[in-house]
């Protein structure tokens, strides 16, 4: 019986040990189960695409300063998201706030 290839890079000793040494879990799903990490995915495509391909960063001064923005700014207030109808997850979630009020 044929098993699927791993990601052997993220299943390595030396990897799993820096997770540890820096008290940090690392998330993989079970062999074969392409849906677990989907939703990071999903955002890491949108953040190339519509983010970093456009301007690009140059250091890492220039992720921990746009991305911060891109979340909040972008993502979370004028993109609309298809899983929640639609709407930004800024509108998603007044919008639960007042239904649950």
């Amino acid at each position: 019986m044929r098993r699927p290839v791993e990601s052997a890079q993220y299943a390595s000793e030396t990897y799993r040990r820096a997770l540890d040494v820096a008290g940090l879990r690392g998330s993989m799903s079970a062999i074969g189960n392409p849906y677990h990490n989907a939703q990071a995915e999903s955002f890491m495509k949108t953040l190339k695409v519509e983010d970093v391909y456009v301007a690009g960063y140059d250091s890492f001064a220039d992720v921990a300063e746009r991305l911060p923005r891109f979340i909040e700014e972008v993502y979370n207030s004028k993109r609309l998201h298809s899983a929640l109808g639609y709407r930004t997850p800024e509108e998603f979630e007044i919008q639960l706030a007042q239904k649950a009020a």
